[in-house]
């Protein structure tokens, strides 16, 4: 569903129905809208009980969300999601994060479970895969930014289970490439309880990194920011805590 605050406007619109699907269910609904003006919605189908049956399908809108294309699946190969919104890179490429879920329990995100990413030719209209990010107890919603053309950094949802006693961190990754291909992902120094992160890169060249400041649960919800393209991170201010779960920025 989607609402608008149309300028000049105080109240929302209505609820509409964007997309559906008459035999599965549908999320993870991520709109974004291009240079070009084109509004883009990526949003994830599942077509059994658990994620690792999933696929990704897109819709686009070339009169700003009031009327849509129909639905296109963008990866066939079952388990995979979306949950970021792309970026586009020096190059003029489209970097759209995905990622691929196994496993059968819907309480761990497993082991096998990976990164990856489509980038988007706007001139040829095409889609290509990218490696994945690899990391030993898994890795899910990547989260990138573009440091230098060519030179990107992925923070991503560390897999495994939501235990209290799990101590787990966000997993950091690398590419020299513009994206094509990562590093093997490695504990962060920012803790991570099994909850999506957000990564902005500012007009002033300042990195934001949005998290759950905690290795077991989703509060606080924390801003965390580096000066120096993600060398340093020396301030960090919590949003919202207390009781309650603030997860998924």
């Amino acid at each position: 569903f989607g609402s608008r605050l149309r300028k000049g406007s105080t109240e929302w619109t209505a609820p509409r129905r964007i997309a559906h699907d008459p035999f599965h269910s549908v999320g993870n609904a991520v709109v974004w809208q291009a240079p070009d003006g084109l509004v883009w919605l990526f949003y994830v189908v599942r077509y059994g009980d658990v994620w690792s049956t999933s696929r990704v399908a897109a819709k686009v809108s070339s009169d700003a969300c009031e009327t849509w294309s129909d639905a296109s699946l963008l990866v066939l190969e079952p388990g995979t999601l979306v949950r970021n919104r792309p970026i586009v890179l020096s190059d003029g490429a489209y970097l759209l994060p995905l990622y691929r879920e196994e496993g059968t329990d819907p309480e761990t995100v497993g082991p096998g479970s990976r990164s990856f990413f489509l980038r988007y030719d706007p001139k040829a209209k095409t889609w290509a895969a990218t490696g994945p990010i690899v990391s030993p107890r898994g890795n899910i919603q990547p989260a990138p930014a573009e440091l230098a053309p060519g030179k990107l950094v992925a923070y991503c949802r560390r897999g495994g289970d939501y235990r209290p006693e799990t101590v787990g961190h966000i997993i950091r990754a690398e590419s020299s490439d513009g994206g094509r291909t990562w590093s093997e992902g490695r504990d962060s120094a920012f803790p991570n309880p099994n909850a999506a992160v957000d990564l902005l890169k500012t007009r002033k060249e300042n990195l934001l990194l949005v998290f759950n400041d905690s290795t077991n649960r989703r509060t606080p919800l924390t801003v965390a920011l580096s000066p120096d393209l993600d060398r340093t991170w020396p301030v960090r201010r919590d949003i919202v805590a207390g009781e309650g779960d603030f997860g998924y920025p």
